[in-house]
């Protein structure tokens, strides 16, 4: 059978636009051609140490310029590469290297604590990339071009139940993903995108395979700073960021009066539904903010809100983007506008299962659909309104309620900065809802004070049973609020 191929994106890249600033760093920049560059010397060195085609290789690395020219070189070299989750222990790496069958790990030096906690198998050859030298690397066969449905990078999912899964993400997928974001977001000539969240995240990853699709610079930052961030927006032509609610919420407060250029025209907003407050600011400052809803395994965003109806759909994620198609299920047939149910997706950026997961790659994807876990509505007129995760749902007395919508109500409470909703055990109801609330900076308040307000703005049966003042919220590496850890918070 005939397998589609198509350019090496980083080789056609440096043809075509060889000059072009591909990439930003503390002042250092580095156009297509010299990636390629220094791709091609990682690739070399790589094949060196006997990373041969068809390996799987775990790479461990922060945001830092020589971690995208080794993402590069891995796929010079046809492997396919394991992103790993620096924050994860060392014991969680072990399992996903062995899951991922990965015969290579790649680390940077920073990270090698966390080898003493692995009980790593003879098999597993490890590199430690600051002490190779690429530029003394012999050549390797690179490939000029990718098989579209060849496996490019695997991702393990955070796991809410049970072990996480290994999503297999292709070249297709990427292409996909980057060919559906800017047929909604367009392009033009002085595009570029601030990166400060994770690379080993396909928020970050999806970021750097846009760059070199669509040839323009990416401003990578090695973690979130909102100081740092407001100054790339506001004096160095920054155009597109990626963030989640809470690195919004601190780049809203470190702005102050201040107000982002003309030329600043997109804040791409995921990882849950944001409070209206939030969206409320942004809209009185002209800040441009596209709410989307993706994950891992749709390669990134999937739906997203065009700019043109973030006021009249204020809340809403959006239509899915142009390769894409959505529904809601409910009971097992498709829901009716503003009924709640499942939200499932389909489209070329959507993988077609799990690593080594046969039952949960049956039972997710069907017939092309993938059943997100993800409950959600569909309105009159097709705009998804995401309404929580399915396992984070509180079911009290049959009634369900949603997190996020106790979250969205009490961060509209001018004296309190962000809050988590989550269950808690009850006898009577079978869960009723608890909060935690990170106050505003030098704020007093009173759970008592708290409760009113709830009551003012929620159904009775929504309102937090307990309210507890906590200095911050738990979040995963990729900015999302991690709320089946929040009753952990409680101080027994």
């Amino acid at each position: 059978m005939h397998q589609s191929e198509m350019p090496n994106w980083l080789v056609k890249r440096a043809d075509l636009s060889p000059d072009r600033v591909g990439l930003a760093y503390k002042g250092e920049t580095f156009t297509f051609a010299e990636i390629k560059e220094e791709a091609e010397k990682w690739a070399g060195s790589f094949y060196q140490s006997g990373i041969r085609r068809g390996d799987t290789v775990g790479l461990l690395v922060g945001n830092h310029p020589n971690s995208v020219f080794m993402i590069h070189s891995l796929f010079f070299l046809g492997v396919k590469v394991l992103m790993l989750n620096r924050r994860l222990t060392g014991r969680e790496m072990e399992f996903q290297l062995t899951d991922s069958d990965a015969s290579f790990l790649i680390l940077e030096e920073a990270f090698q604590g966390k080898l003493s906690q692995m009980e790593h198998p003879s098999s597993l050859k490890v590199l430690i990339a600051d002490r190779m030298n690429p530029e003394k690397s012999k050549d390797a066969p690179l490939l000029e071009e990718f098989i579209e449905n060849d496996i490019a990078t695997i991702m393990y999912t955070s796991g809410t139940t049970g072990n996480p899964k290994g999503v297999l993400q292709t070249f297709s997928n990427h292409w996909w993903s980057a060919i559906g974001s800017v047929l909604n977001l367009g392009l033009g000539e002085q595009d570029s995108w601030l990166c400060s969240v994770p690379i080993f995240h396909i928020s970050g990853l999806s970021i750097l395979m846009k760059s070199v699709i669509y040839g323009i610079t990416v401003v990578l930052h090695e973690s979130f700073d909102e100081e740092e961030i407001n100054r790339a927006i506001l004096e160095e032509g920054v155009t597109t960021i990626s963030v989640v609610t809470s690195m919004l919420n601190r780049l809203i407060k470190q702005l102050g009066d201040r107000r982002y250029p003309e030329s600043f025209r997109c804040m791409l907003l995921g990882g849950g539904p944001a409070p209206l407050p939030l969206l409320e600011s942004c809209r009185e400052r002209n800040i441009p903010v596209y709410q989307t809803y993706g994950m891992t395994e749709t390669s990134s965003q999937i739906v997203t809100l065009a700019p043109e109806y973030s006021i009249q759909k204020l809340g809403s994620a959006g239509k899915p983007l142009f390769p894409a198609r959505l529904f809601i299920e409910k009971d097992g047939k498709e829901a009716r506008a503003n009924e709640a149910g499942e939200i499932v997706v389909k489209g070329p950026n959507v993988v077609s299962g799990y690593y080594n997961r046969p039952r949960q790659s049956a039972e997710a994807f069907r017939d092309g659909w993938f059943y997100t876990g993800d409950i959600g509505m569909l309105d009159e007129e097709g705009f998804l309104y995401v309404l929580d995760r399915r396992s984070d749902l509180i079911i009290s007395g049959g009634e369900n309620i949603y997190p996020a919508e106790i979250e969205s109500v009490l961060s509209s409470h001018p004296l309190i900065f962000e809050a988590g909703a989550a269950p808690h055990l009850h006898e009577r109801w079978g869960q009723v809802p608890y909060a935690y609330v990170v106050p505003a900076e030098g704020a007093s308040l009173t759970e008592k004070e708290i409760l009113e307000f709830c009551g003012e703005n929620l159904a009775s049966y929504k309102i937090p049973k307990k309210i507890y003042f906590v200095d911050e919220l738990p979040r995963n590496s990729s900015g999302k609020l991690m709320r089946r850890e929040l009753n952990s918070l409680i101080k027994h």
